[in-house]
């Protein structure tokens, strides 16, 4: 089963139909007290007077953003999701459940990613009531029910994942870290699934911590700077060696100077150890010729 609506009345109008009995009900008894068949009169009253105080518990009020689950000794009579003051049978149980976006700022987890390293990580969800009769019926505590989940969920997530990567990798490979976006829409999705058994709806799922347990933080630390170092040089040494051809190149072409093997070795290797060096280099002027 699924939500549906039950069908209601206008409050106000109601009300005004419980006051008028009651006050025609007090009308007639006294306008026939004393006549020969003031027994059916005494009956009509009782029964008015009945009717208008049965009127009473029906009456109840929706505020905005909220709706009433009506129950009939047990069984599902529908939801009432409008605002307003309404009436319905007064033998309905009526279950308020509001349909407000909520927060859920989850504690923080430590897990191993996937390939063992000890995480920290957590998440911030935000849901709502979308199925009155699935949050209450479908599942014991529908709140409880989130917050076990979403904690699930997540563990889920940091164990499908690598925290980082400190290899050359596809594009496409996710990390917690580098794949903020995409793990978030991957985390959503996950949520979605697991919580519709208990007609919520997830707005929005994303990552709010995420770091190394601090047993190896200071370790990855400086296992990211070294691959950060190495990435760095890597791209020194791959634009030096690109200068050090053009300039070959363009005083072959341009016929400036002929350079034997050596010479040319010579000039790649200062070269190098010019545009390569951390710290600016003073270089040696040679006066004389180049074999001197």
């Amino acid at each position: 089963m699924s939500e549906k609506v039950t069908k209601v009345y206008n409050g106000f109008l109601m009300l005004a139909v419980g006051i008028l009995l009651m006050a025609a009900s007090v009308t007639l008894f006294i306008l026939n007290a004393g006549q020969e068949y003031v027994w059916m009169t005494v009956l009509a009253v009782i029964l008015m007077i009945i009717t208008g105080i049965l009127i009473l518990p029906g009456l109840f009020i929706v505020n905005p953003n909220e709706a009433k689950v009506m129950v009939l000794f047990g069984k599902y009579a529908g939801s009432v999701r409008d605002n307003g003051f309404f009436w319905a049978n007064p033998f309905y149980s009526k279950k308020k459940i509001s349909l407000r976006a909520r927060n859920l700022s989850g504690q923080k987890l430590k897990v191993n990613d996937k390939i063992g390293n000890p995480i920290e990580i957590a998440a911030v969800i935000v849901w709502k009531v979308e199925d009155t009769f699935k949050a209450f019926f479908d599942v014991d505590n529908y709140e409880q029910y989130v917050v076990i989940q979403s904690e699930a969920s997540v563990r889920h997530l940091a164990q499908s994942y690598p925290y980082d990567s400190f290899e050359e990798m596809d594009e496409e490979q996710l990390t917690l870290r580098a794949s903020t976006d995409k793990i978030s829409h991957v985390l959503e999705s996950e949520l979605q699934e697991r919580l519709k058994r208990a007609g919520v709806h997830v707005i929005e799922a994303r990552l709010s911590h995420l770091a190394y347990a601090p047993e190896i933080a200071e370790a990855m630390l400086r296992r990211q700077q070294a691959t950060a170092v190495v990435a760095a040089r890597s791209q020194i040494v791959h634009g030096a060696v690109s200068m050090v051809e053009m300039a070959l190149n363009q005083l072959a072409d341009k016929h400036l100077v002929d350079l034997d093997e050596e010479k040319k070795a010579t000039m790649v290797s200062n070269l190098l150890v010019v545009l390569c060096s951390e710290s600016s280099t003073s270089p040696v002027i040679n006066t004389g010729t180049l074999y001197q």
